[in-house]
């Protein structure tokens, strides 16, 4: 068993909402379009306040919440509390753009005519969210939508639909009115027809989904079908890149962070270390001490810093990518032992193309170093791969670090910190497979809202006959 595990029982049982018939989510979606033509012409500062009281009830309700959370996906403590503390920021984040929705005053060759281009709800929003971080993304998948007057159909994870409908709850707790976020619960072998008889209803204008990129392709393929907008949000390989002047101390923090935080199952957790040769055994021997001082127990305790993956089934995928790479030459540093849900904080040493870890989406506790030997390099194998969601870079030349980072094809990058991070007023979002679209302050504006354009014109004009 890995060390310091407490107990094989991983998750605890869980009374999970009932499931959605086809029937279900098409009147879930009739009910958000009714609902919809009052609640866009809701003023400003009423959802700013229904927004801001969800967020202080969340906090009061946040023991609930973490315990749901652990109960359903083996989160621990810290997971849970930091989703609830980020998701409060983002329906407060919500709140406070609901007076920047505008427009602006277009010259026209007219002169007696006025041009304008505004922004108004686009309708009924498709939210999708995944489990893995679960009040974290759900409230992202519904706040923007409604602070732009949208209403919101709420299909659940089926891992975690417990904690799905206690943030609906909440904002119904906090006044939401009656129809504005409808929440359906799918059986796993019905996700697609439930989506594909949403993604149709005439009523839905958007669709965002935050999960896999072999779902993301499912949803943008009924998507283009039904010519409605998709925001996807979609897997990611996230490459942290050590040169050889960096402070290797910082660099292995961050990659420790990246690599093991929620056992790695998050759609921005460092998966390739990009190491300079020079100071690589350096710096993974500093990466080494603190994977051996992670240990893992139950779900929910607050002692552990490493708790159990989703399900056996995932660690034992993640278990054959290591498996596979060790076979085919890569070192094994340290971990790797597999015990049901439970995996130990793994290093992987000497990573080369061959391997089927270098390619795949990990979303596990292993950090897989790749060595290169100039900067050119570097770049190119943090670009080699489908995925392109977050990065990092560290070196104490900062501009040299800035012209590295210009060039890697990630949506996100961070100089001289961890892949993993997030603020609910920033342009959150990927590249290639990683999907398109963006989360966040004014690029969530721009993306739950129609740009129109408007004229006033004096009604006197001569047209031709």
């Amino acid at each position: 068993m890995p060390k310091g595990a407490r107990a094989r029982s991983v998750l605890h049982v869980v009374e999970r909402p009932a499931v959605s018939t086809v029937a279900d989510a098409v009147h879930a979606a009739n009910v958000a379009a009714a609902a919809f033509p009052a609640w866009s012409r809701t003023p400003p500062s009423e959802r700013r306040a229904i927004l801001n009281r969800a967020a202080d009830i969340l906090l009061d309700r946040s023991e609930e919440i973490v315990a749901t959370i652990s109960a359903e996906t083996g989160g621990t403590r810290a997971w849970g509390v930091l989703n609830c503390r980020l998701g409060a920021a983002i329906l407060r984040e919500a709140a406070a753009i609901t007076t920047q929705i505008g427009g602006e005053v277009i010259p026209s060759d007219d002169a007696a005519m006025l041009a304008m281009a505004i922004r108004q709800p686009c309708g009924v929003v498709l939210s999708m969210a995944p489990w893995n971080a679960p009040v974290v993304l759900g409230t992202r998948s519904l706040a923007v939508p409604l602070a732009c007057g949208n209403t919101v159909v709420f299909k659940a994870s089926e891992l975690s639909g417990r904690t799905h409908a206690l943030l609906v709850d909440i904002l119904n707790q906090a006044g939401l009115p009656k129809g504005v976020v409808g929440v359906v619960h799918n059986a796993e072998d019905h996700a697609q027809e439930i989506v594909e008889a949403l993604v149709a209803h005439p009523a839905v204008r958007r669709v965002n989904f935050t999960g896999s990129t072999r779902a993301g392709r499912v949803i943008a393929e009924i998507g283009a079908r039904h010519l409605k907008k998709c925001l996807l949000e979609l897997g990611g390989k996230a490459p942290l890149i050590v040169l050889e002047d960096a402070d290797l101390e910082a660099a292995a923090g961050a990659a420790a962070f990246g690599a093991y935080f929620h056992q790695g199952q998050i759609c921005m957790s460092t998966d390739r270390l990009v190491v300079h040769d020079a100071i690589a055994n350096d710096f993974i021997e500093r990466l080494r001490g603190r994977a051996e001082r992670l240990t893992v127990g139950g779900a929910g305790e607050t002692e552990e810093r490493l708790g159990p993956m989703i399900s056996a089934d995932a660690a034992a995928r993640v278990r054959a990518l290591i498996d596979d790479a060790v076979m085919k030459g890569a070192r094994l540093v340290t971990g790797g032992r597999q015990d049901g849900a439970f995996l130990e904080a793994t290093i992987l040493d000497a990573v080369t193309p061959a391997m089927r870890i270098y390619h795949e989406e990990t979303f596990g506790p292993v950090a897989s170093v790749i060595r290169f030997s100039d900067q050119d390099e570097a770049i190119s194998i943090a670009n080699d791969t489908e995925y392109g969601l977050s990065a990092a870079v560290f070196s104490r030349d900062v501009t040299r670090a800035l012209a590295v980072a210009r060039r890697i094809e990630t949506g996100i990058c961070h100089i001289n910190g961890a892949t993993i991070h997030d603020e609910p007023q920033m342009p959150f979002g990927g590249m290639k497979a990683s999907g398109y679209g963006r989360f966040g302050g004014r690029a969530g504006i721009d993306e739950f809202t129609e740009l129109r354009w408007i004229t006033l014109q004096d009604g006197r004009r001569e047209y031709p006959a």
